[in-house]
């Protein structure tokens, strides 16, 4: 017989959607933000000549430029005041995450609540200022060393450009926020899955243009749709998996009431550090090719150059310095940000412990030990899903939203929208119940 909750979600339906009215303010409300979003991706900046900087952007275009321009939605193509989009504040999100684990007076407001929450969300937002401000003058100057870019450089094109750029990015920051309170699904992962997505129709047609001058067979793009559908199922599996422990509380006693003893799960993911592993490799690894583009008037080109020719995409040192950093941050972030002694000492503190497992440092010892080798197939999961989009970006010479960091940020965004939706539905149905409940109870 199926539980309370499977026949409540079996009742969630399209009819269900249509009465919730709070569910369909929030879904406009989101797409009313991310519009707006849209609509910041082509005001440009100010004191800058499109066609010199079209030419040096499309020079520069197999480094950090490409992977900054996707998650922008080609804001940094076309010169935008959201060139820099969310990125510093993901950043300092994390850098705020790390310092967290190594600090004890920020753990303590970490585990202060809400009124924690709150102090470290304003540390974020401090530390974002201060690398958009970096990341913005460091701009201001490459785009004055580029010749012919900027109409007239100086000081007074500086300070604008950081002003311009810095304030672009609050403004996103505000409107991530505002999502996650006010629409469905978290802000800051909406902006950068909108950036990518409004870039698909462009490389699908670029893709179907090469096709139709003969650059690529019509076996290969058959075996990108087909590669790609595969991609996405085998996403949506991994990213669903879970690594469940059994939980044991035991019988307890309040009052004259005798409780019994319950059990349940404690859930670990199979990808527990999300998509966080493939984007600081991808980083890392186009800063060569990044810094080769940038200095290729100085003496020093031909060591760029060599060391960009080593690490282009597809060869066999970038595949195996790509897979080397994916595993490396796959188990560095998951150690920041899951503490089996922290979930430990909870479980103890509320009289749950694992079966044939001591309380205490045992089980902490258990599930770091199970976390570990989750974490392994994790891993190995990114890396089997970045690898092979890069080895036929590099023999197809196919665009780079094709890259496995661009579909597994889509699908991930995607999955966690679409369930939050669904808890909203259910949500609705629950009260709906409780509703003709009292009805009910009244009339008797």
């Amino acid at each position: 017989m199926a539980s309370a909750a499977e026949q409540l979600a079996a009742n969630v339906n399209l009819s269900a959607f249509g009465k919730s009215e709070e569910l369909k303010k929030r879904i406009l409300f989101t797409l009313g933000a991310l519009i707006v979003y849209r609509l910041g991706t082509y005001v440009p900046l100010p004191g800058i000549d499109p066609e010199a900087f079209a030419k040096s952007f499309f020079g520069q275009s197999k480094g950090m430029l490409e992977l900054f321009n996707m998650f922008a939605g080609g804001a940094v193509q076309r010169r935008a005041i959201f060139a820099l989009n969310i990125m510093p504040y993901i950043s300092a999100s994390i850098i705020i995450q790390l310092l967290t684990s190594v600090f004890p007076s920020l753990e303590s407001l970490k585990k202060e609540g809400e009124q924690g929450r709150k102090v470290l969300n304003q540390y974020t937002r401090y530390l974002t200022v201060a690398l958009a401000t970096f990341q913005a003058y460091a701009m201001a100057i490459g785009l004055e060393g580029q010749q012919g870019v900027v109409t007239e450089p100086g000081l007074f094109f500086r300070i604008t450009t950081v002003v311009t750029l810095v304030g672009g990015t609050m403004f996103l920051m505000w409107l991530g926020e505002q999502i996650t309170s006010r629409g469905i699904g978290n802000g800051s992962s909406l902006i950068i899955f909108a950036g990518i997505v409004a870039a698909f129709p462009s490389a699908i047609v670029s893709t179907l243009e090469l096709g139709r001058q003969g650059a690529i067979s019509t076996g290969i793009i058959l075996g990108v749709i087909a590669m790609s559908f595969l991609v996405i199922a085998f996403i949506v599996f991994m990213e669903r998996a879970q690594r469940r422990l059994l939980i044991t509380y035991p019988k307890r006693q309040h009052g004259n009431r005798v409780y019994e003893g319950q059990t349940s799960f404690l859930p670990l993911k199979l990808n527990t550090a999300g998509v966080i592993p493939p984007i600081f490799a991808s980083s890392l690894l186009l800063l060569p090719t990044t810094v080769a583009n940038f200095y290729q008037s100085t003496g020093s080109e031909s060591i760029f150059a060599t060391i960009s020719a080593y690490f282009g995409h597809g060869r066999p040192l970038y595949m195996l310095a790509y897979v080397g950093l994916i595993v490396f941050f796959a188990f560095f972030y998951t150690a920041i940000v899951f503490n089996p002694t922290e979930t430990a000492d909870n479980l103890k503190k509320h009289g749950g412990f694992i079966p044939g497992i001591r309380p205490g440092e045992r089980t902490a010892k258990f599930i770091d030990d199970v976390l570990m080798r989750i974490t392994v197939l994790g891993a190995a999961y990114l890396a089997i899903i970045c690898l092979l989009p890069e080895g036929l970006i590099a023999y197809a010479n196919l665009p780079f939203y094709f890259g496995g960091t661009s579909l597994l940020i889509v699908v991930s965004v995607t999955m966690d929208t679409v369930s939050q939706i669904h808890g909203h539905m259910q949500a609705q149905q629950y009260e709906g119940l409780i509703r003709k409940t009292k009805l009910k109870g009244r009339r008797k």
